[in-house]
């Protein structure tokens, strides 16, 4: 069963301050808000400049680390 009421924000906070760990939920979550990252910056070009923080990017640079090894 797919959960529709996961807090995808609070899951990727959780990793970056240890309060849970850094698993597959979390690069999903990443991937999830990346996605809904892509489509406000669609709306309107004012949002092209909304980044990520460098400790979630870092994050998501992790994963891709992983996938590779």
């Amino acid at each position: 069963m797919y959960a529709t009421d996961v807090d995808h924000c609070q899951i990727v906070v959780d990793s970056l301050t240890g309060d849970r760990s850094t698993d597959e939920q979390t690069f999903t979550s990443i991937s999830i808000l990346t996605d809904r990252l892509a489509n406000v910056r669609k709306m309107h070009r004012m949002f092209m400049d909304i980044e990520f923080s460098p400790h979630v990017q870092a994050l998501s640079e992790q994963e891709m680390k992983l996938a590779v090894s």
